[in-house]
């Protein structure tokens, strides 16, 4: 059951308040967020309870682990969230309550919920993902990494106002991206055990004069010593501080130690008083990235986790089968070492990684992991078990990164140091064992570089045999916001450069990489490469005849900057090379299995949709383009405009007509136009403000570069087209917002002319009102339409030439078109509102939604009797449909 967010709501609301509770509050709970009752009823009876002790436990893989106990809530949790069994059934929320206070752990996100039981409706937007609404985590302004980061670029700017001459060059520019990088790591050390307690701050306060002017000294030798392994070789007043190595503080010429000032110096002593220890590798890299790069620092505090989303990459191509092989070994001694064996060997690339968040999720995932195999092989072997405790076998040197920008490199690594240290820190509370970071000895498999220019090999060797997983969120930039710097990039993978997103030279590169071999690639990206034109352009020179889709996310709203920008939408696609492992498809997060997975994302065959010039359906009549004045504005009317028009030459009165495009039909605004035939002219050219704005089009059309523009200058009166017919029209907006369930079709009188920002069936029948108009169409739009930003863009000759229609009997028809005359009933009932009000998915009256669903169910009944159950079997039978009517086409 789909519910939105008022309804999870009421559904909560009666569970909160009451002065008691027992075991079915979990049942009731999970009821209220649309677990349906044949899945509760399983699991009251345990037959789908996969708990350790049912008597006071109740877990669902992948939903739920709920503990009731009397013991000290705070220990539960902590012991209970990291339990073997948790991380074998990919539990996503940890419960466990006295029936008094509930604590909970969302495992994704790492988010905490500490309330009594009786306010559990207080806090109902806790548990969304039970609904399939992922929560967005916004980092609020006090939490400490936006803290830290604020405070970070005041030092920052006061440093570069000190010493402007580093960043006039690369070199400069460097050295300052080094000098960053290291205070983050002292920072952080001296809160978390690295270094003792106040360490680095203290030294700075204590041994470096008030006005700042030997700090840059003082700083200078602290870094040599924290690179000198020898006691002997350090300066007595530095001694205490531990060698680290890891070639973070390598001495080299040019990593010079800005000067400073008393107020450089009060910022990093203030810098340093801030709880570091609270930084989170998952996110701290994006913030600090923003503290040195010019125009970014407006997003300071604006920064969420994303960590769901980057889990959709990760989780189904590799992480899912981890742990269902740790699932069917867990009783099996020489099984778990074998997966241990294997997750020991595992490299991960990411060959855009920005300042390392993929990596950074992606090696915390595989510790976790590690951790509750041994926890396992610890309750197996008793005694035995303690050789397998000399350390982590999951190595930061198997996740490589490559990345352009030169401070990201940076902090890339040391954000891969950080979650190491806190995964060390873990395995000291689970097993006794400290496992201590320093002194480093990987240096990071992070290097600088253009990703699309260089040889992926050189990064990260892909000999054919090793598992390597390849993933990131490289760069979109559609083609038409591309510079020349990046269509040269392009250039170098692609003959196609001129028309593809950029993102694309990440899969075409990307499937070069992996083909032939044992390693996989998953990648976010825009969703326009799967759709339009795109599709062709792109996939067949990825996939050929040897790759394939292996799993998909759907279009997903991905917002990982600022909590006002509107974001991109966004899909998650796994390549791999042809076997018969299974597929999946994802869609709001539900998982379904699928016989194949086109470049559409649909189960549907591996088609392309290219343009046609008349509709495949034979059924369907001509949906043509709307009129287009090309006239630089001067055929086209406000309100305004028009009425002083006619107030003066009423006469004129003849030659207007309203003026509709995809703007005016769907917000209700009015433009007029001048409709003038050569008839007409002479006398439309007796009207002085009529023949000055024709005087202005042929100018306008004049200079043009296009040819064709110039020639219509001698005939200014024309439209450059003009497909308008004087008779009643279903409009189809050529753009319309992704939010909308329905794109606002509808009908215009033969008084309005059709701007070329519409589509337009001239005389057509309401039951192609109905047909267009359908979630089915909607369905298909969706897979096929390429965009415009973020909008649905809605072309004649590739998404209504291509539909699938089945032939229509008049019966049909008939009902057809009572369906859509009883939407268009509604609509005329709600009179007052636009259709951009109408179809706004959390404005949309409650009758017109029935009307649509009414229609809906019709119109799927035309192509099957029993209908579907989700746009996906809606999109598989039409590429079904297409390919075989296509095939059919062919041999006429």
């Amino acid at each position: 059951m789909r519910l939105n967010l008022k309804s999870v709501e009421e559904r909560v609301r009666p569970l909160g308040g009451r002065s008691h509770y027992d075991r079915e509050f979990i049942f009731e709970l999970l009821a209220a967020y649309g677990r349906s009752s044949s899945n509760i009823t399983r699991l009251r009876n345990g037959s789908l309870n996969v708990a350790d002790d049912s008597s006071t436990e109740v877990a669902q893989k992948n939903v739920i682990y709920f503990k009731e106990t009397t013991d000290e809530l705070l220990a539960v949790i902590d012991e209970l969230r990291g339990a073997p069994t948790v991380v074998r059934y990919n539990t996503r929320f940890v419960v466990v309550t006295d029936y008094e206070e509930l604590l909970a752990v969302d495992t994704k996100t790492n988010d905490s919920l500490a309330i009594p039981i009786s306010d559990i409706h207080k806090h109902f937007t806790f548990f969304l993902p039970w609904a399939g609404m992922e929560k967005a985590q916004y980092v609020a302004e006090a939490h400490a990494d936006v803290k830290a980061a604020e405070r970070m670029a005041k030092l920052f700017d006061e440093l570069l106002a000190l010493n402007p001459e580093l960043n006039t060059t690369m070199l400069g520019r460097h050295a300052l991206n080094v000098f960053f990088t290291r205070l983050l790591f002292c920072f952080f050390a001296e809160d978390t055990g690295i270094f003792k307690d106040g360490q680095f701050t203290g030294a700075v306060g204590t041994l470096t004069q008030s006005d700042g002017s030997d700090v840059s000294q003082f700083l200078t030798d602290l870094f040599a010593a924290l690179d000198t392994a020898e006691l002997a070789d350090k300066p007595t007043h530095l001694a205490g501080f531990p060698y680290v190595n890891g070639r973070l503080f390598t001495v080299e010429e040019h990593h010079a130690v800005p000067a400073f000032n008393k107020k450089a110096r009060d910022l990093l002593l203030e810098s340093g008083r801030l709880l570091w220890n609270e930084i989170n590798p998952d996110i701290f890299g994006s913030m600090f990235q923003a503290v040195v790069t010019p125009g970014q620092r407006s997003d300071l505090g604006q920064h969420y986790t994303s960590v769901p989303n980057i889990l959709k990459t990760i989780e189904p191509l590799f992480v899912d089968g981890l742990k269902e092989q740790f699932d069917a070994a867990f009783d099996s001694r020489p099984k778990l070492e074998a997966l241990l064996r294997r997750v020991a060997q595992i490299k991960v690339f990411d060959p855009a990684c920005g300042s390392g968040n993929f990596l950074v999720i992606a090696y915390k995932e595989l510790r976790k992991l590690e951790h509750a195999i041994l926890e396992r092989l610890q309750v197996l072997q008793g005694d035995k078990f303690t050789f397998n405790l000399l350390g982590s076998r999951v190595n930061v040197e198997h996740f490589y990164g490559l990345e352009i920008d030169d401070f990201a490199v940076e902090v890339a690594i040391l954000s891969l140091w950080i979650a190491k240290h806190q995964m060390n820190v873990e395995f000291r509370e689970k097993f006794g064992i400290d496992l201590p970071l320093i002194p480093l000895r990987e240096s990071g498999s992070v290097h600088q570089g253009n990703a699309i220019t260089r040889d992926w090999n050189e990064v990260c060797p892909n000999t054919g045999a090793e598992e390597i997983y390849v993933i990131g969120n490289p760069p979109y930039l559609g083609s038409r916001n591309q510079t020349f710097e990046h269509k040269r990039d392009l250039q170098t993978v692609t003959p196609r450069y001129k028309s593809l997103d950029y993102v694309s030279a990440w899969f075409i590169k990307g499937g070069e990489y992996i083909r032939g071999t044992k390693a996989e690639l998953a990648l976010v990206s825009t969703n326009s490469v799967t759709q339009g034109e795109q599709v062709g352009l792109l996939w067949p020179d990825v996939l050929s005849d040897d790759l394939e889709i292996g799993y998909a996310y759907t279009s997903f709203r991905w917002t990982n900057q600022a909590k006002n920008a509107a974001g991109v939408t966004c899909v998650v696609v796994g390549v791999r090379n042809k076997g018969d492992a299974p597929k999946f498809i994802f869609t709001d997060d539900l998982r379904h299995e699928v016989r194949r997975i086109n470049p559409y994302l649909a189960d549907g065959p591996d088609i392309r949709i290219g343009r046609r010039s008349k509709p495949l359906s034979s059924v369907l009549p001509r949906l043509g383009y709307g009129s287009m004045p090309n006239d630089g504005g001067n055929l086209i009317l406000t309100d305004g405009q028009r009425d002083t028009l006619l107030s003066h030459w009423p006469e004129a009165s003849r030659f207007v007509r309203g003026f509709s495009g995809s703007d005016e039909f769907i917000k209700g605004k009015s433009r007029w136009c001048l409709v003038i035939s050569d008839d007409d002219l002479k006398i439309a050219l007796g009207i002085d403000e009529i023949a000055a704005r024709l005087e202005k089009v042929r100018e306008h059309r004049a200079k043009s570069t296009e040819r064709s523009t110039r020639a219509l200058a001698e005939t200014p009166h024309r439209f450059y087209f003009f497909g308008h017919q004087d008779t009643n029209s279903v409009v189809i907006p050529s753009t319309s917002s992704e939010r909308r369930e329905y794109i606002p079709i509808g009908y215009l009188d033969g008084q309005t002319v059709v701007s070329n920002l519409a589509n337009a069936a001239y005389g057509a029948a309401p039951w192609l009102f109905a047909l267009v108009t359908s979630r089915i169409h909607m369905a298909w739009t969706r897979a096929v339409s390429g965009q415009l930003e973020t909008r649905l863009r809605y072309s004649a000759t590739i998404v209504y030439n291509n539909f699938p229609v089945p032939p229509l009997s008049a019966a049909a028809k008939e009902q057809l078109t009572e369906t859509a005359l009883r939407v268009l009933d509604v609509r005329e009932y709600h009179s007052e509102k636009t259709l951009a009000e109408l179809y706004d998915p959390g404005l949309m009256p409650d009758d017109l939604r029935l009307a649509h669903q009414e229609l809906d169910e019709l119109v799927d009944a035309v192509y099957r009797k029993h209908g579907f159950d989700s746009d996906e079997e809606r999109l598989s039978y039409l590429f079904g449909m297409y390919e075989q009517m296509t095939a059919e086409e062919k041999r006429k």
